[in-house]
């Protein structure tokens, strides 16, 4: 393996070899380097499949790399001539009170994101298997669905590596030096040079300070799959789904193959940090418990037997907005982290701006939101 190269990816999960397939095939000597060998079970892509819809509360800059996401999403499905994204639609759900989906629709009209908004009733009439209280409304978005998560990295690396990218996997990386004649990064495989560095660590962020502190923090999340013995919750008929309730905050998709329907919570977890075991599906009673009680209420014939398990990680900046930036004293290292558990959508229209920061190619994307400057009342 040669030690020189134009970039070095740190952290090939979802964002990582997304960024390293579009560097590659934009004819960019890149380095990949990652402490695992993905996909594998230990990143926030671990337990597929993830919703991807376009109806965003974080507003246009969020719409944008949403629409941008999917073309690259389709993109990729033909490049692979593997199927990852069903068009399942997704139905978001939560108390009229809330006003939770509101504030969403200028930006779809904007955008010519297509939703449509469904009292409880009229829900329950297209899906049977949904009970939600009168004072519930729904938005829902047809062209919306999911992603195969663990396929379509699969995906990427196979494609990044066809177009001449490199890939060093089981080397967690021990230092890194920059200046602004290029980068060096040391793994037990040896020292490796460039003239850039893109940092995707996700949860892994915080075993690379000092050099880079980040005000984000890692946390165990868990999924579960469950037995319906109904034709209800099955893919074809059923949508992906979010669900807000008083208890917290919810997504899901449909039965998939017999698999199950899926369903995770996105608020709460507990805090993990690298070198951390994190504790296995099943290890606290609310693990399966609290998410059997939400599928008991809302989606009540769904909530049979666990048929799985699994525990990923989420890595979650103070207001859940992403960080996309420049290093503060290395402008040649690119930080993009604090996906907060809704990144996965966004990772190819990510990876695809990374590419064109690197090279510093002018694009439509609105990146002060993803600004680090937003946190500079906070100490590291």
């Amino acid at each position: 393996m040669r030690n020189s190269f134009e970039v070095i990816v740190i952290g090939a999960g979802s964002m990582g070899m997304s960024a390293g397939y579009y560097l590659a095939k934009r004819g960019i000597r890149t380095l990949m380097i990652d402490s695992y060998d993905p996909p594998h079970e230990n990143g926030s892509h671990h337990g597929e499949p993830r919703l991807i819809r376009h109806a965003y509360s974080g507003g246009m800059p969020y719409i944008n790399l949403a629409l941008e996401a999917d073309r690259l999403w389709r993109e990729l499905e033909a490049a692979s001539g593997h199927k990852l994204f069903v068009r399942s639609g997704v139905l978001n759900m939560a108390d009229r009170s809330a006003g939770k989906f509101i504030t969403r629709l200028p930006g779809c009209s904007e955008a010519g994101v297509q939703v449509e908004m469904l009292d409880a009733s009229e829900v329950h009439r297209r899906w049977a298997g949904i009970t939600l209280p009168e004072s519930y409304e729904a938005m829902y978005e047809p062209n919306a669905g999911y992603l195969y998560s663990e396929q379509c990295i699969a995906a990427y690396r196979k494609l990044a590596l066809a177009e001449g990218a490199m890939l060093l996997p089981y080397n967690p990386v021990q230092h890194i030096q920059a200046d602004g004649a290029g980068v060096r990064v040391r793994t037990r495989a040896g020292e490796f040079s460039a003239d850039q560095l893109i940092i995707t660590a996700g949860a892994w962020f915080k075993s690379l300070e000092p050099f880079v502190t980040l005000p984000i923090r890692a946390v165990r999340k868990t999924v579960g799959w469950f037995g319906t013995g109904v034709h209800l919750y099955d893919a074809g008929i059923f949508p992906g789904f979010t669900l807000e309730t008083n208890e917290g905050g919810y997504y899901g998709f449909p039965n998939i193959g017999g698999a199950g329907i899926k369903i995770g919570r996105h608020d709460g977890g507990l805090p993990w940090a690298p070198g951390e075991q994190a504790a296995p599906f099943g290890h606290l009673e609310e693990d399966e418990g609290d998410l059997r009680r939400t599928l008991s209420a809302f989606l009540p014939q769904s909530a049979g037997e666990l048929l799985r398990g699994a525990v990923c990680k989420y890595e979650l900046t103070p207001d859940e907005d992403f960080i996309i930036d420049r290093h503060p004293h290395y402008a040649n290292v690119l930080l993009a982290g604090g996906f907060s558990g809704h990144g996965f959508k966004f990772a190819s229209s990510v990876g695809a701006l990374l590419a064109d920061l690197i090279q510093q190619v002018s694009s439509t994307a609105d990146l002060n939101t993803f600004s680090l400057s937003r946190f500079n009342h906070i100490k590291s």
